[in-house]
């Protein structure tokens, strides 16, 4: 795994601040988020787990973090020092690295750059009362790292409290994708003021757009001068899938919607060659990209990666790392662990990771390519 293009996380974290006075302070917080990060990367999954790597590594490893003691911080100093944390500084912090991840491994020249926006509730914590415990997160299409995260109530609350998301985020030059739940006029808007794109789907919570698009592709054969068309078949196992979109330019000047330049219409087919059920699926969407700077090959493309922040993402953190049953409830710990593998798992792509529950072992084995990630070499 290369680390040479990975920006300092070392750095970045320098920027947090520490809420506990200097005296008596036996741990300095930089140190303590590099370990915690660190163990993350290395397969850890709750505060027990990260105080018994430092445990278990011994003094050396601690010492090249930046530890002047000989023992790690155990379980009760980190969740006091959770508990205390400015998890927003945090979360800036970490925005800010991943923003210097990106422009250090830009797109191809032409290349359509998509973000994808979704919420995943933490259900262990949920259950034992956590107020805020439905995170929404931003996850880079290309790189499968995470841009930002915001933790609100629930996923009603998503929408109401997604500008604070967006205002955290760099759109110029990319383009958002979401779920229905964010097909509205004023996230759109948001997302144009701040010079990015969106590709929105069109379901039930917007009846009257949705009846206007099924209208257009109803009348596919006499709109086909505005209408282009895109196809790809995959088979996994016994499914094979077939996508076919086509993105219609004829509703322009017709709807309201801010900045709309084409509608879209996918149809998606899937047959199980065992059986030989076949399944069939029409989605509508929306989006701000002209037919000049998208095809409808990129389009199909855009709206099947924004299902990336489920499979990079939402299935990683529950399954590597066992999330949903982490029942963490005080003050805004849960948000914090989030974030330690929101970064962890960011590390872990852009070293190269495709399997992150195999790159957790390979750094669990091998502790100073976990170190050299975050920024400290062994020559330090």
């Amino acid at each position: 795994m290369d680390t040479r293009r990975v920006p300092s996380l070392r750095d970045a974290l320098a920027d947090v601040p520490d809420f506990r006075q200097a005296s008596g302070r036996r741990y300095e917080l930089l140190p303590v988020l590099l370990l915690c990060c660190v163990a993350v990367m290395c397969g850890a999954r709750s505060q027990s787990a990260i105080a018994e790597w430092g445990s278990n590594y011994g003094a050396r490893w601690l010492a090249r973090l930046g530890m002047k003691r000989r023992r790690g911080p155990s379980q009760p100093t980190l969740h006091r020092i959770f508990k205390g944390l400015d998890h927003e500084s945090l979360e800036h912090a970490v925005s800010g690295w991943v923003e210097q991840v990106v422009r250090a491994h830009p797109a191809p020249t032409a290349a359509l750059e998509g973000l994808a926006i979704d919420g995943k509730s933490l259900r262990g914590s949920a259950g034992q009362g956590t107020p805020q415990s439905h995170l929404v997160s931003a996850l880079s299409h290309r790189l499968g790292i995470v841009m930002a995260q915001l933790a609100v109530a629930d996923k009603s609350h998503e929408l109401g409290h997604l500008e604070p998301l967006l205002a955290a985020l760099v759109l110029d030059g990319r383009v958002v994708t979401c779920d229905a739940l964010h097909t509205h006029a004023d996230v759109a808007r948001k997302i144009l003021d701040s010079g990015g794109d969106y590709l929105l789907p069109v379901k039930g919570n917007q009846p009257t757009l949705r009846a206007d698009i099924e209208l257009v592709f109803a009348h596919a054969e006499k709109l086909a001068d505005t209408i282009t068309v895109a196809q790809t078949t995959d088979q996994h196992g016994d499914r094979i899938a077939t996508r076919r979109l086509q993105a219609s330019t004829a509703l322009q000047g017709y709807m309201s919607f801010p900045g709309h330049q084409q509608v879209l219409e996918l149809r998606r087919t899937v047959t199980n060659k065992r059986t030989g059920a076949t399944r069939h699926e029409v989605v509508h969407g929306i989006t701000s990209l002209s037919r000049e700077r998208a095809s409808a090959a990129q389009l199909l493309k855009l709206w099947r990666e924004h299902w990336h922040i489920e499979n990079k993402l939402h299935w990683v953190r529950d399954v590597t790392f066992d999330e949903d049953r982490s029942q963490v409830r005080v003050g805004h710990i849960p948000q914090v662990m989030a974030a330690l593998r929101n970064t962890a798992i960011s590390l872990l792509r852009v070293c190269g990771a495709e399997n992150i529950a195999a790159a957790c072992r390979r750094f669990a084995a091998k502790p100073a390519l976990a170190l050299a990630a975050v920024g400290i070499r062994l020559r330090e």
